[in-house]
């Protein structure tokens, strides 16, 4: 769906066909995290989990930034709607990629978060829908996931618009550069999650995330220089790159043992998706009542506002404790020969 709707902004550049197109790359591109992390859960199980998506998110962020490298050269070299046709083979090498991956070494039962082994044997049956209503951490990780969102989502829109109204030429080339920077700069972070989340706790992470989106409201407030904003917008990379790699692992440590795995990721990036698209909503009300000063600190205040409820009502979810419980699940060197047999 994607490859298609790449394809066809070159063939049919109208609005209408444009919009639905989009419409159509989007909907399709929300399934590709929760599904990567469900093939990720069936193949390493929970005690190589956290590692395996550290290293998804490394790649998934390489990935992102030599892409836009590369669009951006091809663009030069040959005209911008060279671009779309380079999407489109990246579309195809990615389902490749997929098809690559043998079907027996994904456990299906593991992948939707019940335990492999003697439970899946004794015919263990998915817990019911309401399971998203009567997990409260799991209601409380959504709110703060939404609050993650609600701040987030606009400030790089309006990292932007700052620049355009300071050099509309130039402003477009630090932009391309914020993205690219940013992308560099989540991978060691999404590294770092994958290394030593379950050593130092998943909550940690996931509230350092939520504690980096007000001073990056506050240092925008600062200064109006486009290589301020620029190096400002580098935090970006420090958050967004732990929240896309301790996401997953949050939601897997709640839905252990329910086989609602992926009903609950779905359920809480929806959660997600609202707090996204209201934030740019909130954020131009007060841009045109207060000014982009006020608007950076309503963001950062709503940031604010999500940590505090992550450190009071959310727990810590790991549940790999010193000298608790082990998590049950393959480990990578379990998984690695599967794949090769």
């Amino acid at each position: 769906m994607v490859t298609f709707a790449s394809l066809s902004l070159r063939l049919f550049p109208g609005f209408l066909p444009v919009a639905i197109s989009q419409g159509i790359a989007q909907a399709a591109a929300v399934i590709f995290p929760p599904a990567i992390a469900a093939v990720s859960l069936g193949i390493f199980g929970h005690a190589a989990f956290t590692r395996r998506v550290g290293r998804n998110e490394t790649f998934n962020h390489a990935g992102n930034a030599v892409a836009a490298g590369l669009a951006g050269l091809s663009a030069y070299w040959f005209g911008p709607t060279v671009v779309f046709y380079l999407l489109a083979a990246m579309a195809v090498a990615s389902l490749a990629s997929i098809l690559a991956i043998p079907p027996k070494a994904i456990d299906h039962d593991l992948a939707r978060g019940l335990h492999e082994g003697e439970a899946a044997d004794k015919g263990e049956q998915p817990s019911g829908l309401s399971v998203l209503l009567t997990c409260r951490p799991l209601l409380i990780f959504a709110i703060c996931v939404a609050l993650f969102h609600l701040a987030n989502a606009a400030m790089l829109p309006l990292v932007g618009q700052k620049l355009a109204l300071q050099d509309k030429n130039m402003g477009t080339s630090l932009m391309s550069a914020c993205i690219v920077a940013a992308q560099l700069v989540m991978v060691p972070f999404a590294m770092l999650v994958g290394a030593k989340a379950d050593r130092w706790g998943h909550k940690r992470f996931f509230l350092a995330a939520l504690l980096i989106l007000p001073l990056r409201g506050a240092l925008y407030t600062l200064s109006d220089n486009p290589f301020w904003l620029v190096g400002v917008q580098l935090l970006d990379g420090v958050g967004a790159g732990i929240f896309g790699a301790i996401f997953p692992v949050i939601v897997a440590d709640l839905m252990r043992n329910t086989g609602r795995f992926n009903l609950a990721q779905g359920a809480v990036i929806t959660a997600q998706s609202i707090g996204a698209a209201l934030s740019t909503t909130l954020a131009g009300f007060v841009v045109v009542g207060a000014g982009y000063g006020a608007a950076f600190i309503a963001l950062g205040v709503v940031a604010a506002i999500g940590a505090v409820v992550c450190f009071v009502a959310l727990p810590e979810t790991r549940q790999i404790a010193d000298g608790g419980p082990r998590p049950r699940g393959k480990t990578a060197e379990a998984a690695s020969a599967i794949a090769a047999e």
